[in-house]
C-alpha cells in the first residue's frame, strides 16, 4: 500500500517524497481514505505513529482542491487544528507546512506566551488552517483577529490530554462557535469513557 493507492494527490505526494515517506504507517492507511470521504472520525494512536500526516494530508488536499474552484477570493480560516501544548502545535504547523509545500495552502500556528503581534500579522495576511492551543485562540478571538464561522475542517489532537489539563470548557467554548456543517477529527493517545462521553456530545 502506498500513499497514492489511498488517493492522495501529486503535488502532496511530491512533497511526501521529499520527506522520504514512501508507505503509510497503520493510523494513516485507516484513516486517510475515511478521511478523505469528509467522514468524521474518533482515532486512537500514540504520539510517533503517524498521526499528524493522518488528519493533516487530507485537509490539505481538500483545501488545494476547492482552492482550485474558488481562485481570486479572499482567503479563509477553513481548517483548526486544537492541541495542548505550544511545542506540538508548532511542529503539527511545521509538518502542514511540509505537506502542503507545493500546494499553496498556508497555515499559521497560535500558542500563549509569546507576544501576539506576529500572529495578529500572519492572520491578518489571510491563512488557511490555524493550529493553535486553546486559550490564545479564545483570546485573539474575543480580540476579532480570529473567526471560526468559515471552518469546514477540526481537529482535537491528544484529546485526552485536553482533558487532563483542564482545557475541557475551553474546547466547549470553541466548539459553539464552530459552524454545525464540519468535520471533525478527534486523536487520543487512549480512550477513557469521559474522553468518549465528551466526543459523543462534541457532535462526532
Amino acid at each position: 500500500m502506498t500513499f497514492k493507492d489511498l488517493g492522495v494527490i501529486d503535488p502532496i505526494l511530491k512533497a511526501l517524497e521529499a520527506k522520504g515517506y514512501t508507505h503509510p504507517t497503520p493510523i494513516q492507511e485507516q484513516s486517510i481514505p475515511i478521511l478523505l470521504n469528509r467522514k468524521d472520525l474518533l482515532g486512537c494512536a500514540q504520539t510517533g505513529t503517524g498521526k499528524t500526516a493522518a488528519f493533516a494530508i487530507p485537509i490539505i488536499q481538500h483545501l488545494y482542491n476547492d482552492s482550485q474552484n474558488n481562485q481570486g477570493r479572499r482567503r479563509k480560516v477553513k481548517a483548526l487544528v486544537v492541541t495542548p501544548t505550544r511545542e506540538l502545535a508548532i511542529q503539527i504547523a511545521d509538518n502542514f507546512t511540509a505537506y502542503g509545500k507545493f500546494t499553496g495552502v498556508r497555515n499559521t500556528v497560535i500558542f500563549g506566551g509569546v507576544a501576539q503581534g506576529p500572529q495578529k500579522s500572519a492572520l491578518r495576511n489571510g491563512v488557511d488552517v490555524i493550529v493553535a492551543t486553546p486559550g490564545r485562540l479564545l483570546d485573539l478571538m474575543g480580540q476579532g483577529f480570529v473567526s471560526l464561522r468559515d471552518i469546514e475542517y477540526f481537529v482535537l489532537d491528544e484529546a485526552d490530554h485536553m482533558l487532563d489539563m483542564g482545557f475541557i470548557h475551553d474546547i466547549r467554548k470553541l466548539i459553539t462557535h464552530l459552524p454545525n456543517k464540519r468535520q471533525s477529527l478527534f486523536f487520543s493517545a487512549t480512550m477513557p469513557k469521559a474522553f468518549i462521553k465528551f466526543a459523543l456530545t462534541s457532535r462526532i
